[in-house]
C-alpha cells in the first residue's frame, strides 16, 4: 500500500461544490421546518458558504439556484461572493415548482409552456455569463403517472428539440450537465430516469453536453461505481451531486448510508481521470434536509468526501493491477479492503492543520460563536427555503 503522506499529497486537488438551497430550511415531503440563523437572502446563504470553506479549504465555489437566487444584478453577486473568499458556481434551472407545468415542462405537448420552459433555461445562460459559471445543470420532473397518459416517445423527442435550442445559447466555455432520477415525482415514467437516457441526450447535443450523476438517484443496490467507471470512460461524465440515501428519498449526509460505496466511487473516479481540477469533472453536494444543523451538515459531508478520497489514494493500483491479472479474487479484494479500513482521520488532521486549518473543523465551528452571531443577526424577515 502507498504511504499515507504520499496520498495526502494529493488531497490540495479535491474541491467540493456546495449548493447554496442547503443553507436554507429544508423538509420531508411532508413540512419544511424553520430554524434560528437561517439566511433569508442569497447573500447570507454566500456568507454560510463561505464558512464551510474557511473551516475545511473544500469549498470554494457555490451553486446557485434560479429563481431561487435571483437578483438584480449578478455581476455584483459575483463581486460580493469573492470578497467572502468563493466564487459562484453551477446555474440550476427549475422547471418543477410553477403549476404550468403540471404536465412537463420541456417534454411538455404545449408549445407555449415548452417555450417557458426554453426561455427560462435562456435566461440561466444569461446569468452565467454575468457570474462565469461554467455549467448548467438541468433537473426535470417530467414524466406522467399512468400508462397510456402520454405519449413516451413524443416527450422524448421533445426533450431533444428543447435541448438542442438551450444548448445552441452556450458560450463556448460553458457546459450543458442533464441530471437523471429513477423516480420523484412521476410514478410510472420519468423522462430522464437513467445515466442511458441521459447519455443518449446529451451524446446527441454534442461536445458541452455532460451527464451529471446524482449518487442518491438511484435504485437500491445499483452499482453506481459501474456507472462512474461507464461514463467515464465513454467521456461524459460531467459532474456530481454527492448525498446518501436509504429508502426513495436522498439528499442525506454523503457517505451516511455507505461509506465503503463513496469509497468505491472516488477509487473509480481517480482511475478514471476525473479527480483534480483539469479532469472536467465537478464534484457537487445536493445534501440538505430537516433534522441537521445546515452548516455542520454541509461540513460533515466535504469532510466524508475528503476521507473516502484519501483513502482511495491508497489503493495500491500497481499490486492491485497484478492481482487482478493473475486472476487472484481474494487478494485483490484484499486491496481493496486494506484502504478502505485505514484510518486516515489522524493524518488527515494533521493535513490541514499544516495547511492552518483546523484539525477538527466541526468543534471549529461550534467554538466559533457563528451560530450564535448569525442566530441575533437574522432575526426577522422571511427566511429561505426548499422552494423559496
Amino acid at each position: 500500500m502507498n504511504d499515507v503522506a504520499a496520498a495526502l499529497g494529493r488531497l490540495g486537488e479535491l474541491a467540493i461544490e456546495v449548493p447554496s438551497w442547503a443553507y436554507g430550511n429544508s423538509g420531508t415531503r411532508f413540512r419544511v421546518f424553520g430554524t434560528p440563523g437561517t439566511p433569508r437572502t442569497v447573500q447570507e446563504k454566500l456568507a454560510d458558504a463561505a464558512k464551510v470553506h474557511e473551516l475545511t479549504g473544500l469549498a470554494p465555489t457555490v451553486a446557485l439556484h434560479i429563481p431561487w437566487d435571483k437578483v438584480d444584478d449578478y455581476a455584483a453577486l459575483k463581486d460580493y461572493a469573492v470578497g467572502l473568499g468563493v466564487g459562484l458556481g453551477t446555474i440550476n434551472s427549475n422547471t418543477f415548482q410553477d403549476d404550468e407545468y403540471k404536465f412537463g415542462s420541456l417534454t411538455s405537448s404545449n408549445e407555449a409552456v415548452r417555450r417557458r420552459a426554453i426561455d427560462h433555461h435562456l435566461e440561466c445562460i444569461r446569468i452565467m455569463d454575468a457570474t462565469g459559471s461554467k455549467d448548467l445543470k438541468i433537473w426535470l420532473a417530467d414524466g406522467t403517472n399512468y400508462p397510456g397518459q402520454d405519449d413516451m416517445r413524443g416527450r422524448q423527442d421533445r426533450l431533444a428539440e428543447s435541448l438542442q435550442e438551450i444548448y445552441a445559447a452556450l458560450g463556448a466555455e460553458q457546459r450543458l450537465v442533464l441530471e437523471y432520477k429513477f423516480f420523484e415525482p412521476a410514478f410510472y415514467h420519468t423522462d430522464v430516469p437513467d445515466w442511458g437516457t441521459s447519455y443518449a441526450q446529451t451524446l446527441a447535443l454534442g461536445e458541452k453536453a455532460f451527464v451529471c450523476l446524482d449518487t442518491g438517484h438511484h435504485a437500491p443496490g445499483t452499482n453506481i461505481e459501474f456507472i462512474v467507471m461507464q461514463l467515464l470512460r465513454l467521456g461524459k461524465l460531467g459532474s456530481f451531486d454527492f448525498n446518501s440515501r436509504f429508502y426513495a428519498d436522498d439528499d442525506l449526509i454523503v457517505g451516511a448510508a455507505d461509506p465503503f460505496q463513496l469509497f468505491r466511487i472516488m477509487h473509480e473516479v481517480i482511475r478514471g481521470g476525473g479527480f483534480g481540477k483539469d479532469s472536467g469533472v465537478a464534484l457537487m453536494l445536493d445534501q440538505c434536509h430537516n433534522l441537521e444543523e445546515k452548516i455542520p451538515g454541509q461540513i460533515r459531508s466535504v469532510l466524508n468526501v475528503q476521507e473516502m478520497t484519501a483513502r482511495a489514494l491508497l489503493i495500491d493500483t500497481a499490486v492491485l493491477d497484478e492481482a487482478q491479472r493473475a486472476g487472484d479474487v481474494l487478494a485483490a479484494n484484499g486491496i481493496f479492503n486494506d484502504a478502505f479500513y485505514t484510518d486516515v482521520r489522524p493524518a488527515l488532521a494533521g493535513w490541514r492543520e499544516s495547511r492552518g486549518l483546523p484539525a477538527d473543523p466541526i468543534a471549529a465551528y461550534k467554538a466559533s460563536g457563528y451560530q450564535k452571531q448569525i442566530n441575533e443577526d437574522r432575526a426577522g424577515g422571511q427566511q429561505a427555503g426548499w422552494g423559496a
